[in-house]
């Protein structure tokens, strides 16, 4: 579960991320453990000196290696300050520099490299071994994947390692814990635009996902007008995303509703489904999925249903969307027999309860076709193991996770951008599930903090820390800048709240800053004046961080499109943060009886309105409204200040 850390002030919290986002060449000075993320199965301290990179790198790639990894070697070599790249086919005796051998381990000269260094490759699917040792004037920097994929996801793990030019002796054994690990664009509302996308691929392969479905519920392609062929220009776009799926080691999946309308019993829709593959299919996208959720199962579309499965209803519905995807599957089969297995969501995808549905589902569904759930519920609070484990029984097969976090395109969401850390999800869920999707908001980038957190859960719930990995999305953002770290930080508190179906949210809002304020309560209601004094300079403090957040967040270190998807709460925040510095003021005047303070809170009450009147961008998400900053602790506080400390009574004249 996740640690509180509501207990640290702005300042202390910017101290913190100072020290974790530190960068340059690393210090005189014993080795220290790297933070990564995903956090590896297994990562030891070799002892002994790191390797330095320097500026001259001799660059070893293994016969069959990928050129596209072989670049991304060479980016993030020059990233860490290496201007000059060699090339070697093998490794001499005496090392007079540092040599990054990359291949898989099945290589001749990666099976020696690692040899070299003491260590052994990691057999799993995806998997892979660093091992980094110096030797001689230099040293050796083995990135052994097991398969291609495998070494993808060591080069993520090198590009986080060589930011300091200096690799600490070590070795890493990693592989992913479950097979399935990405997204879903399943959201209703403004789809991501074409450019969205590619930047989201790119961002889904360093955090090592392998998995973006595409399934925006406005394409009327994919859904209302799903028996027709796309137009040529989208045809066009979408093979552009699959090649830069590819170039990512990302599975893109294709995924198509056609239950509003289809006849379960009619050949020709089971053929229209076949032929729009195939059209996708020809374009490069292997992988496919059928979406039958959010449609009622108590009519049919068609009176042939009615003769070939009897009454409407769920059992019947359960068996006839059984027989429409087992056709689908073996088709696809038939003519792709490396095809990836078809993926479906059932009618009834949330909770695990026995229906006559799900048992329909169970004693007919192919056993290859991937079934998925959302949890206990459509936004679940939380999802334990014995949660996982009712779905394996009920639906015959682990299912493969649909978590409704961070989506943002229902009524309880309405204003909001949901960014606190990924918890409430139990380790060990790798044993039930095949994979988790997150369904992300309409907001590209900052669905980016989230799905950080989802991807490192998929790749190992053990090792698993919400609060780190929060912050290191933070730091990838803000491009390992450390103010940029803390402002973006400040701003996610204020957008912590995780809203679900019920009353209550499965996160609370704004834990840190509620912190930092109830301090303030506390101390002003305690008696001691030093105590009061020093509680409003530190809400001061608190203020000008709030205050200062936006620009330093829209100043240009931070990815672009996080602040321009954020516009309206970065507006409605800075608004909100010189409220809260009015109000320190005011509590600052009425604690040294400076009749000035019924002033300052005036002009803060005047700035919370106009704050608490911004608008989100109109059209962006389902529901337009007002933004939410810090709702319930801010407002209130701003609300209850005047009142905490009694006002200057007022000289009666002489006389």
């Amino acid at each position: 579960m996740m640690r509180q850390i509501g207990n640290r002030s702005g300042r202390a919290m910017v101290a913190a991320v100072a020290l974790a986002v530190a960068a340059g060449p690393a210090a005189a000075g014993p080795a220290t453990l790297p933070a990564i993320v995903p956090t590896p199965v297994s990562m030891t301290l070799a002892g002994g000196n790191g390797v330095a990179l320097g500026d001259a790198v001799v660059l070893i790639a293994a016969p069959g290696t990928d050129p596209e990894t072989v670049a991304l070697v060479r980016s993030v070599l020059a990233a860490a300050g290496v201007t000059a790249v060699t090339t070697a086919s093998r490794l001499p005796g005496t090392l007079d520099r540092a040599y990054v051998i990359v291949g898989t381990g099945e290589g001749g000269i990666v099976r020696d490299a690692l040899a070299r260094s003491g260590a052994t490759p990691d057999t799993h699917p995806e998997g892979y071994t660093i091992a980094s040792r110096a030797a001689g004037r230099g040293g050796i920097v083995t990135l052994a994947g097991h398969d291609a994929d495998g070494l993808f996801h060591a080069v993520q793990t090198f590009r986080q390692l060589a930011r300091s030019g200096m690799i600490p002796a070590l070795t890493i054994r990693d592989h992913p814990a479950m097979p399935i690990r990405g997204t879903i664009e399943g959201f209703y509302g403004a789809p991501w635009s074409m450019a969205d996308r590619t930047r989201h691929l790119d961002f889904l392969a360093t955090v090592k996902a392998n998995t973006y479905v595409y399934s925006p519920k406005d394409d009327p392609y994919a859904r209302d007008r799903w028996r027709e062929a796309y137009p040529a220009a989208t045809l066009t776009a979408l093979a552009a995303l699959a090649t830069t799926a590819r170039r990512n080691h990302v599975d893109f999946v294709y995924a198509i509703s056609p239950g509003p309308s289809v006849c379960f019993s009619d050949p020709a829709d089971a053929r229209a489904l076949e032929r729009k593959f195939g059209a996708l299919r020809a374009i490069g996208i292997r992988s496919f999925y059928v979406a039958l959720d959010d449609i009622a199962y108590t009519k049919w579309n068609c009176a042939a249903d009615q003769a070939a499965f009897g009454p409407s209803g769920a059992e019947a519905a359960g068996t006839a969307q059984a027989r429409l995807l087992n056709g689908v599957q073996a088709d696809l089969t038939a003519k792709d027999p490396a095809a990836r297995p078809l993926i479906m969501v059932p009618t009834e995808y949330y909770d695990a309860k026995e229906t006559p549905y799900k048992a329909a589902l169970r004693k007919t569904l192919d056993p290859r076709i991937v079934v998925q759930w959302t949890g206990t519920d459509v936004v679940p609070p939380a999802i334990s193991v014995p949660d996982a484990q009712a779905a394996t029984k009920a639906f015959g097969r682990k299912t493969l996770l649909w978590d409704n976090y961070p989506v943002n395109d229902y009524a309880q969401t309405t204003g909001r951008l949901l960014m606190a850390p990924y918890a409430r999800r139990q380790a060990g869920l790798s044993a039930e599930l095949t994979g988790i999707l997150s369904n992300p908001m309409n907001q590209e980038v900052p669905s980016r903090v989230a799905v950080t957190g989802v991807a490192a859960f998929g790749w190992n719930d053990a090792g698993y820390d919400a609060d780190r990995t929060w912050i290191a999305a933070a730091r990838a953002l803000a491009g390992d800048d450390t103010r940029a770290t803390a402002a973006l930080l400040t701003f996610f508190d204020t957008q912590h709240m995780a809203p679900t179906f019920g009353s209550q949210p499965w996160q609370e809002q704004a834990p840190r800053l509620k912190a930092a304020l109830d301090r303030v309560r506390d101390a002003i209601a305690g008696g001691d004046p030093a105590a009061r004094r020093a509680s409003i300079a530190a809400l001061t403090r608190t203020a000008d961080d709030l205050a200062g957040a936006p620009d330093l967040i829209r100043s240009g270190t931070v990815d672009p499109g996080f602040a321009a998807q954020s516009q309206p709460w970065l507006d409605a925040m800075q608004l909100w943060g010189r409220a809260l510095q009015l109000t320190a003021a005011g509590l600052d005047a009425a604690e040294r009886g400076n009749a000035a303070a019924p002033r300052y809170f005036a002009d803060a009450g005047r700035l919370a309105a106009q704050a608490a009147a911004v608008r989100t961008i109109p059209g962006a998400t389902r529901f337009d409204g007002t933004v939410r900053i810090a709702d319930g602790v801010l407002d209130r506080f701003v609300a209850d200040a005047p009142g905490l400390i009694a006002p200057v009574a007022p000289i009666a004249p002489a006389g």
